[in-house]
C-alpha cells in the first residue's frame, strides 16, 4: 500500500471563511440598524412636523461618524485595562487587528498606550509581566517610555 507525502491542508480555515464569519456577525447588525433607521424615519403622526426620534437618530450617527474607530477601541481596551487587566486588552486588541485589517496601522500606537496606562495602574515590573507580541512589540516600549 502506498501513502501519499503531499501535506494535508486544513479544511476551512483561508479567506473564505473569515469573510463568512464578518458577514454572519456584520449583516444582523447592519439590517437591525438599517430598519430602526427606516422605521424612526417615517412621519407616523400624519402630520408634517418632523419626528423627534429620527432627529435623535441623526444626532447619535452624527456623533458616532466624529469619532475614529481606532480612537474608540483605544478607549475600550484602556478602560479593559483598569477593570480586567493589560493581558485581556492585549488580547482584544490582536482580535480587533484580526478582525479589521485598516486597524492594523494603529496597532503599535494603541499597544503603547495600553503599555504606558499598565505603569500608571500597575507599575514598571508587573505591567512588562503582561507583555506579548501583540503588535510587535509596542506593549513593552510603552512600558519602558513611562518608566524611563
Amino acid at each position: 500500500m502506498k501513502h501519499s507525502t503531499t501535506p494535508r491542508t486544513q479544511r476551512g480555515r483561508g479567506p473564505a471563511r473569515r469573510i463568512g464569519r464578518t458577514l454572519a456577525l456584520v449583516l444582523p447588525v447592519v439590517l437591525v440598524l438599517s430598519g430602526t433607521l427606516a422605521v424612526a424615519s417615517v412621519n407616523w403622526s400624519g402630520s408634517s412636523s418632523s419626528s423627534m426620534l429620527a432627529a435623535s437618530s441623526e444626532d447619535v450617527s452624527t456623533r458616532a461618524a466624529s469619532r475614529a474607530p481606532q480612537d474608540v477601541l483605544r478607549d475600550k481596551l484602556l478602560l479593559e485595562l483598569q477593570e480586567k487587566n493589560p493581558g485581556v486588552a492585549l488580547t482584544h486588541l490582536q482580535q480587533a487587528v484580526n478582525g479589521r485589517p485598516s486597524l492594523a496601522k494603529h496597532c503599535a500606537s494603541i499597544a503603547r498606550a495600553l503599555g504606558r496606562a499598565a505603569v500608571r495602574v500597575y507599575g514598571p515590573s508587573r505591567a512588562q509581566s503582561y507583555a506579548r507580541p501583540v503588535c510587535d512589540t509596542s506593549f513593552a516600549s510603552g512600558v519602558a517610555t513611562r518608566h524611563g
